[in-house]
């Protein structure tokens, strides 16, 4: 199993999971997504996913489920896809366009642009976090306050690049995937998740969260 988290978040926020799939005998690693752009990020992921051996379960959370929409097309070993109140796109299009079809999301006017360099001389581009004292309420609204302010002064901000980049040919259309909608998600948002899992035909679980 591959787990691959969402903006904002890394590596670290699969940890319970991890420790389930440990005990069960499960072979797992949770990569860093460098949360630099679909195209960059899916790149990486589809070389990790070509470095396992065996079988790969991909699973994503929030904007990783755009990540492994593209790295998944052409990593001939995984076999099924799950996302967890992830995106889940179709070709050509844009977290913009998706993320302005919800009625349930409110995390865009919580987002704060930062400048980072693209090592090309004096050049910057546009990165995202999300203002530390709206995190709780937009992003993990059910987890504590302390825990929050923890994940809020550790978050990793996103790049502005995946929300202007068309996603390529999904991998979704050739491999079962699965869904977790959550009744809470404030950040893609319910009624987004929910739609683009319908469409893709997956496999949904409700959870309350």
């Amino acid at each position: 199993v591959v787990l691959v988290h969402g903006a904002f978040a890394d590596g670290s926020s699969w940890n319970e999971v991890i420790k389930r799939l440990q005990a069960e005998g499960v072979q797992v690693t949770a990569p860093a997504n460098p949360l630099r752009g679909i195209s960059i990020d899916s790149a990486y992921i589809n070389s990790l996913l070509g470095q396992v051996p065996g079988p790969v379960l991909a699973v994503a959370h929030s904007y990783g489920g755009a990540v492994i929409t593209n790295a998944a097309t052409n990593a001939n070993n995984v076999v099924g896809l799950v996302y967890v109140a992830a995106f889940v796109p179709d070709e050509g299009e844009t977290l913009a366009d998706i993320a302005s079809n919800s009625k349930d999301s409110v995390v865009t006017p919580a987002l704060r642009p930062l400048q980072y360099p693209t090592g090309e001389g004096a050049e910057t581009a546009v990165e995202f976090r999300i203002d530390p004292a709206e995190f709780h309420d937009v992003f993990a609204a059910d987890l504590p306050a302390e825990q929050t302010s923890l994940m809020a002064a550790t978050q990793r901000p996103l790049s502005a690049l995946p929300f202007e980049e068309p996603t390529g040919v999904p991998a979704w259309k050739k491999l079962p995937s699965w869904a977790v909608v959550a009744s809470g998600d404030k950040v893609i948002g319910t009624d987004a998740v929910r739609s683009m899992a319908e469409r893709a035909g997956a496999t949904i679980t409700d959870v309350e969260g």
